[in-house]
Parts: C-alpha cells; structure tokens; sequence
C-alpha cells in the first residue's frame, strides 16, 4: 500500500470526506452512549488498585494495577483479525503491545493482530475510514480537528508516564555563551516524529515559558524516529524532543541542555480506536485493551528493569541498544487516561495556531468505558 504524508489541513479534509460517506452508526455521541450501556462485571484479580480517580494528577499517584495474569481472557466466539498501526516499534512505549504479541496475549482473546508501522499523519485517514482499527498513538491536533469534523475517533487507553528520574523530552544544542539555565529558544528549529501539532506542543509550552520564544515562535521539523537524534547531532535542527532510551545517548554531553519533559503521572498518548472498535465490534475492543492491560499487570507492573532476564528480552524485541536501555528508568505503564489532558492539549494547540473551531469537550475526545470494563469498574 502507497503512503502519503498529510498535514492537519490535508487530514482534515479526508476525515470530513470520509466521515460524510460514512453510515449515520459513525456518529461519536451515539457510540459512545452505546458502550457505556454495556453490562460491566467485577473482575477477578482486578480490586480496588484497579482504577484511580482521573481528576488525580499528583506526581506521585501510583498507576492502577490489577494482579499478575489479570484480567483473564475471555476468548471471543470467532477470530477476530485486528490492524493496530504505531509510529514505531522500537520506542520503548510501545514495549507492551510488543510483548503481548510475542507472549499471545491478543491470541487468548481470539484476536489476530497486526502491528503495522505508519507514521499518524498517514494512518489517521486509514483508521477514520475503518480500514485500521486502531491507533497507537496520541491525540493531536489533526485528531481533535478530526473529531470536531464530526468523525467517530476516540482516546480509549493511557500508555505511560514517565519516571521522575527520566530526561526524555525537550533538548537543545546550547549556542555559545548559552547556559542550560536561559536558553533563548525563539526561532530554533525542533526536531519532532509529529511535527506542528503534536501533543508534546502542552510540556514544551510550559518549557518555554522558562526559556523565552512561545510555541508560535519554534520552526518544527517532522523526521523520522530514528532521524531526530542524528538530526540533533550533525546540526539539522538545533533542538528535538528526545525518547526513552534515546536521550541517553547525549546526556551529560558538553553542549547540550535538557529544559524540561512531560508531567509526571499523566498519560499523553496510548490507544485511539475508530468506528470498528468503538462501533461495529465493542466485544473485539474490550478485548483488545483486555490484554494490553493484562501484559502491563503482568511484565510492566512496577521497576520491570530490575529483570535483567526480561531487559535483555526487551531489548532483542524492540531492536534497540540494551546497554542504553538499561540505563534509563523503567516508564511508568498506565492505561488509564488523567481528567482534562486533552483540555490543556487543545490550549497548547491553540497557541501553536493549529486548532480549529472552539475546544471539544472531553466527552467527545476521550472514552474511559472500554478500559473500565475490562478491569470491572463501575463509574
């Protein structure tokens, strides 16, 4: 299949055209009424620790867990065969679904799932239309654009958060004469996998309030995940929004300053679905967060890096250097999704001139049911 890279216009524009081909069952409010219909269950191994309140942002709010191995699965009456786009597989936040994979954890649900490398701008078309079925990812710009469009797109599932100790994020080549405590960011170029538009626009607006230059002021340049870092290094960009593991590489390097990351303890990305799984097949999308939850319970519940067994594990899985790997923190696995996050991602967007239209309120952005059934909760 060709790919074509779209910007928020461009994405836009093909939502809106799908989404006024589509059946009136596309609608967002309408599915999302009839998920939060469903009969949900106590679930066994899945207590109290399950769930936290989402208006909880403190720093130090220990992520929901259930036991080891729970939620069981709950096997679907036929296969049902699932297409999951990410930007990468090599990052480590996608480690659980690479691990769910490989260990069978979609195969106990009666899931086939194919994990297919597209970068967001090009699957968003493909998951509004139906022809994915769900997004490893975030919700941008281009996706909340979408969803005032009047598309079924939703933010069903967290992913992580990051240890306090982590210093993935904003990075920049100091210039000379420059300190890490004042950088003068107005007009540096920013390397990014998202460019314009991206969710890491809310922490580097609260970055950039330290270092002069708003997010108006910042020329984005959209590279390929593996292209930031070299971008960062030969001079490319003069700043980039640096991962786990790969800020290792450069840190306590003469010449270059991190300014700041993401919050700790709320999610800025993880699962979006679209009509298929919010819509057409609820069972197959329970399911689906079922053993993407199950596979944190169980390999990612706490410092998962204390297992050298399992990092040496990780590292062949992802492809990546298990010496850096094991030299930055273990993340923060969460699936659940904190209260307002995509209010302050709009306000950042906005800053950056590239929302449309008033902000979506969260009832129209992000769906909470499907997780919750999974581990059992009644809201």
């Amino acid at each position: 299949m060709r790919t074509r890279s779209y910007g928020v216009m461009g994405i836009v524009a093909v939502l809106l055209t799908s989404a006024a081909c589509s059946s009136p069952s596309a609608g967002g409010p309408a599915s999302k009424a009839g998920a939060q219909t469903r009969t949900v269950r106590p679930v066994e191994g899945c207590g109290d620790t399950s769930w936290t309140e989402p208006a909880d942002r403190s720093p130090n709010r220990g992520p929901a867990r259930c036991r080891p191995g729970a939620p069981a699965p709950q096997p679907l009456p036929e296969t049902r065969k699932l297409t999951l786009a990410t930007g990468t597989l090599s990052a480590e936040y996608v480690a659980p679904l690479q691990v769910a994979l490989d260990k069978g954890e979609f195969k106990k649900e009666s899931l086939d799932v194919t994990l297919k490398v597209l970068p967001t701008p090009d699957a968003l078309p493909l998951l509004a239309k139906g022809d994915i079925d769900a997004l490893w990812a975030a919700p941008e710009a281009a996706v909340m654009n979408g969803v005032r469009g009047g598309f079924d797109i939703s933010w069903v599932a967290g992913n992580f958060s990051p240890d306090p100790r982590s210093r993935s994020g904003l990075w920049v080549r100091l210039k000379e004469g420059e300190s890490a405590d004042r950088v003068a960011m107005a007009g540096r170029k920013l390397g990014t996998m998202i460019g314009k538009g991206s969710v890491i626009a809310y922490p580097m607006e609260r970055a950039l309030e330290k270092h002069g230059g708003g997010l108006d002021e910042i020329q984005y340049q959209q590279l390929g995940s593996a292209d930031v870092l070299t971008a960062l290094r030969n001079g490319g960009v003069d700043s980039a929004w640096l991962l786990d593991p790969v800020w290792r590489r450069i840190d306590g390097e003469k010449g270059y300053a991190f300014l700041g990351g993401q919050p700790i303890g709320e999610p800025l990305g993880g699962m979006l679905y679209g009509p298929s799984l919010l819509n057409d097949d609820v069972d197959a999308g329970v399911a689906l967060l079922r053993a993407y939850i199950r596979t944190v319970n169980t390999h990612f519940a706490g410092d998962y890096k204390k297992d050298a067994t399992f990092v040496t594990y990780l590292a062949k899985l992802l492809k990546a250097d298990e010496a850096i790997l094991k030299s930055t923190p273990s993340l923060r696995m969460d699936w659940e999704i904190r209260a307002g996050t995509t209010d302050r991602l709009q306000s950042a967007y906005v800053a950056q001139g590239v929302a449309e239209g008033d902000p979506l309120p969260e009832s129209q952005t992000v769906n909470r049911s499907l997780y919750e059934e999974a581990v059992g909760h009644r809201p």
